[in-house]
Formats: C-alpha cells, structure tokens, sequence
C-alpha cells in the first residue's frame, strides 16, 4: 500500500512540474493544481493515518489517529480550491484583454 501511495504520489507531482512548465494558462493552472493535490496527499500519509481509531488522545486509547494532518489537509483543500478559482478568473481577464492566452504575454500562432 506504501509503494502504491509513493507512486501515485510522484506521479502527480511530476504531472504538475510538466503542466507548470508549459506555456498556456490553463495547463499552469492544471499544474499548480495537481502539485497541490501531491502535497495534500503526501502531508495525510507522513500523518500515519489509521482507520477506526480514534482522533483523541487519552489515557485509555492504545492507538490513536492524528488530527493535526487531517486538520493541515483540509484547510489546505480549501485554500488552494479558492485560490485556483482566483487564479483561473485572472487568467481568463487577461486572455479577453490580451487576446491570447501565453504565460509570456507574447502572441503566437
């Protein structure tokens, strides 16, 4: 189960550094976006999340879950989901302003 958590995990962010270095908008939005999804999802893994514990410490649990990186992830997920809508109104402003949609701003066909 690691191995296939560490993968999909690189392949999200090796997704998102190529998308983030193309030269259109939307694939930099994409990219930014599945680099955010990589580290959302590498922070819930280093949390050693673990099903059907409690969230609580106390006295009488042996096994506990952490809520610190559940807390970390979801806040994460809101930020980013706002940040992206931001991010894709921006880029559609300067598309209708510019008339295309390069990251450079320069025209080409």
């Amino acid at each position: 189960m690691e191995l296939l958590v560490s993968i999909i995990i690189g392949v999200l962010t090796a997704c998102g550094v190529y998308l983030s270095l193309r030269g259109r908008t939307f694939p930099v939005v994409l990219g930014l976006t599945f680099l955010s999804y990589a580290v959302n999802l590498f922070l819930l893994v280093m949390g050693r999340l673990t099903i059907g514990n409690p969230p609580i410490i106390n006295d009488n649990a042996a096994n506990y879950a952490d809520p610190l990186p559940q807390a970390l992830v979801l806040t994460a997920i809101v930020i980013s989901f706002g940040m992206t809508a931001f991010v894709i109104i921006l880029s559609l402003k300067a598309f209708l302003e510019m008339g295309n949609d390069q990251v450079d701003g320069k025209h080409r066909p």
